[in-house]
């Protein structure tokens, strides 16, 4: 018996057919792809640190954002899976628009920093939003080795 499959989208799976009529739904969801940075998003470290800097290796990894919503917006902290260690960072720039005059990035960037709230780096690479001068923080010290704001 030669089976024909028909891959159909249809609700939350996809419609498998065979040639002999019968029809078996496969779980798969296609929701959209979530911007924001949450938890197993792939994200860019745009600073200069030494652990950030290795192109022939596997993307850092959000394992944990640091608020109630599980959503991380910029200013907000999150946990680093990078080359095997864990790393907190601070989220920088998304992809997901955000309110208004906030500027949208290409990529998800985080600056990494230390326990203390200390980056690692000595300057960023990419332009800064201003609006992270205005939230409640200690991103002083992020902000004075960034080179430019958007």
């Amino acid at each position: 018996m030669q089976v024909h499959m028909a891959l159909l989208r249809k609700g939350l799976g996809f419609l498998l057919t065979h040639a002999s009529g019968k029809s078996q739904q496969l779980p798969f969801s296609h929701s959209a792809a979530c911007a924001a940075i949450q938890k197993m998003s792939r994200v860019r470290v745009v600073d200069n640190s030494p652990l950030g800097n290795t192109p022939h290796h596997r993307p850092a990894k959000c394992i944990h954002v640091y608020n109630k919503t599980g959503v991380g917006k910029v200013g907000d902290k999150i946990l680093l899976a990078i080359k095997g260690q864990k790393k907190k960072a601070l989220i920088i720039g998304h992809k997901m628009p955000g309110p208004r005059m906030m500027p949208r990035f290409d990529s998800n960037n985080v600056v990494l920093i230390e326990d203390n709230g200390n980056p690692t780096g000595t300057r960023i690479k990419v332009p800064v939003p201003s609006s992270l001068r205005r939230l409640e923080g200690e991103y002083s010290k992020v902000l004075a080795i960034a080179q430019k704001f958007v």
